[in-house]
């Protein structure tokens, strides 16, 4: 057979006349240096599809003069995407224009916005980064969404007047400014929704600085992580809405504000009254009047025997009436109910100073952390009640003795770690100066004498000078320096911590104990200590956390609490404490309870967060000095020792 010849030359002279085979023979790794650089355009063509590149089997076919079987199976395809990646994108322009204007200069208002602009330099420097909310044709659905959740800020107790928005209405693709005006709107995008991030996790005043005695510790998110977090998420607007405190409560305040601002589902239903009911007299329980016919109808109460008699069912029906739309519940139609009865569009207006309440309530929720733990105890300071909490149901509720206004309960979060059952007492520094030593007098008039301690022993208190104990009558107390006296009260029935106290460390220096002082817990306003927290029933609090901890049944926790000296129980996992200062509540129904605002905390908050900020930025020394009603002092006490039970 003479064709393997003629076929070996044909092949020969094809392949020496195919320029492309004949430059990929001299330039075999260029393939993987153009994943790294741009390669030039006459070799653009080496990686088209469809291009035939050497391998290892062809070169072994051609030594051979044999065509090979399966020619497309053989070609490199697989390496046209790799150089792909490196052609500019159509948004590329866009974030070169980004990074120009974020690398430019600018004065930083706040250390929060200089490290936002420099996570946001940051992530926009590298190359054919991907832009989060526009393209070369405007917003993106992704801009859109996350815009639109911001634009609903105010629901949530923020102000979406406080995120600076793009407006690309007009926007035209083919203006010559289109780039500049995109950049533009991916910063500003981006600004808002950092921004957003750091006030939906309490980021929009520094509650220390309102008081000191407000020392949340806040969770606040990094801007870079925030960034890197919406540049793969799926739904930017729902991870930004995480943000917000999930807690069920901030839940209830949230639509209990959309409700009094006139939102909601009625708000979309205006509701229609069937009657109107003309001025008159005041219609209550008992009376007769051709009126109550009326009420009747337009609160779809059956008419009785009387039709016009106000009786119990429609009394109970008007009460429910003006509970629905924030007004006294009393059960009479006077003036102001029959406004409510004839003007549906007023249904769900709350006054400014409800709506205001609302919001700083809200606004602390936000200092705690997301996830709180399956197991806490709370305080809640104006309510005067601790909670234990467990699988985020209260598992145990009693009263408690708060600070005074002078000596405030702190509010913050520490955990729990040790119970300790009959403890001592060591008196600190403000007491031992400001309640003792100026009852430290001397005796014996004009001939000297010695010095009435009698203060030390009416509360068995102890002293110790150098690791020794002393005699405080034996002391010259014209010379003695109080505060480097180390007083103490060992435990006992007149300890003020009482049998058992509740150690969580913290810079405050206070706690949670026992009291011999129980009549204090029958009183409605409960602030009467040093700052510490007085619990009512210690001995069950003991028993719910020492079983959740340790197992311990309620016979153990009880004897430790009646003979225990200085017994220190080590938690083996802490205990989250939560002291807050909630001064609203909404209920499972939609009703409201409050609490009296007991330091000042919400005319100061409200002075920094809703008045407007200049007042917070300008206060003397970061602390707002906000004035806080008076109020009346108690009766002096007939015991003139008795205030040193206080702690």
């Amino acid at each position: 057979m003479t064709t393997r010849p003629v076929y070996g030359i044909a092949l020969t002279l094809l392949l020496a006349a195919s320029p492309a085979v004949a430059v990929e023979r001299d330039a075999s790794d260029a393939d993987t240096v153009a994943i790294e650089m741009p390669e030039p355009k006459s070799q653009a063509r080496l990686s088209a599809p469809g291009s035939v590149s050497e391998t290892p089997e062809a070169s072994r076919t051609s030594e051979t003069n044999e065509v090979p079987k399966t020619p497309a199976a053989k070609t490199p395809v697989a390496k046209t995407p790799a150089v792909a990646e490196t052609r500019p994108s159509t948004t590329e322009p866009i974030r070169r224009a980004v990074q120009s204007r974020l690398s430019q200069s600018f004065t930083a208002t706040s250390t929060q916005k200089k490290t936002e602009k420099g996570a946001l330099a940051e992530y926009y420097a590298t190359p054919n980064q991907k832009l989060l909310w526009v393209d070369e044709t405007g917003l993106t659905a992704r801009g859109k969404a996350v815009i639109a959740e911001i634009e609903r800020a105010d629901d949530y107790g923020l102000r979406a007047s406080d995120y600076t928005l793009p407006n690309m209405a007009g926007f035209e693709t083919s203006a010559s400014d289109a780039t500049e005006k995109l950049a533009d709107a991916e910063i500003a995008i981006s600004h808002a929704v950092l921004d957003y991030a750091h006030d939906a996790r309490g980021g929009r005043i520094k509650p220390s600085r309102i008081s000191r005695n407000l020392d949340p510790t806040l969770n606040l998110p990094k801007p870079m992580e925030v960034i890197e977090s919406l540049s793969f998420r799926s739904d930017p607007a729902a991870y930004l809405r995480s943000f917000q405190p999930q807690h069920p409560q901030f839940e209830l305040l949230r639509k209990k504000l959309v409700e009094l601002r006139g939102g909601g589902q009625q708000a979309a239903k205006p509701e229609k009254p069937k009657v109107k009911i003309p001025a008159g007299q005041t219609l209550k329980l008992g009376i007769a009047d051709p009126q109550v016919a009326l009420l009747r109808t337009r609160l779809d109460v059956p008419a009785g025997d009387n039709p016009e008699m106000y009786d119990e069912a429609l009394a109970e029906a008007v009460k429910r009436f003006q509970a629905e739309h924030n007004t006294a519940s009393d059960g009479a139609v006077g003036p102001g109910t029959r406004r409510l009865l004839n003007n549906p569009s007023l249904r769900d207006m709350g006054s400014p100073a409800q709506i205001k309440k609302i919001l700083l309530n809200m606004e602390r929720w936000r200092w705690l952390p997301q996830d709180q733990g399956s197991f806490f105890v709370t305080v809640n300071v104006p309510e005067f009640t601790l909670r234990v909490v467990k699988d985020d149901e209260p598992i145990h509720t009693s009263r408690v003795v708060v600070g005074k206004l002078k000596t405030q309960t702190p509010i913050f979060s520490n955990e729990m770690k040790t119970v300790v059952f009959g403890p001592y007492w060591n008196v600190p520094t403000s007491i031992k100066v400001g309640e003792i030593r100026p009852y430290v007098r001397p005796t014996g008039g004009w001939f000297g004498g010695g010095w009435n301690t009698s203060v030390f022993q009416r509360h068995d208190l102890r002293v110790k000078f150098g690791g020794r104990e002393v005699d405080p009558a034996s002391l010259d107390w014209n010379r003695v320096d109080i505060r480097k006296l180390h007083l103490y009260q060992p435990p006992g029935p007149r300890n003020v911590l009482g049998r058992v106290k509740f150690v969580f460390p913290n810079k405050h220096d206070v706690y949670m104990h026992d009291t011999p002082q129980k009549h204090l817990f029958a009183k409605r306003v409960r602030a009467e200590s040093h700052g510490c927290m007085r619990v009512q029933n210690p001995d069950q609090l003991a028993a719910v956390i020492l079983k959740h901890d340790r197992s311990w049944d309620d016979a153990r926790t009880l004897s430790a609490f009646r003979s225990g000296y200085n017994q220190h129980v080590g938690l083996n996992r802490n205990v989250p404490v939560y002291i807050t200062y909630f001064t609203m509540r909404v209920n499972e129904d939609g009703s409201i309870t409050t609490f009296g605002d007991l330091y000042g905390h919400d005319g100061r908050m409200q002075t920094a967060l809703l008045d407007g900020r200049t007042a917070y930025a300008e206060a003397d020394d970061g602390i707002i000095t906000q004035s806080i009603p008076r109020r009346r002092r108690s009766a002096p006490s007939r015991d003139r020792w008795e205030r040193l039970l206080d702690f």
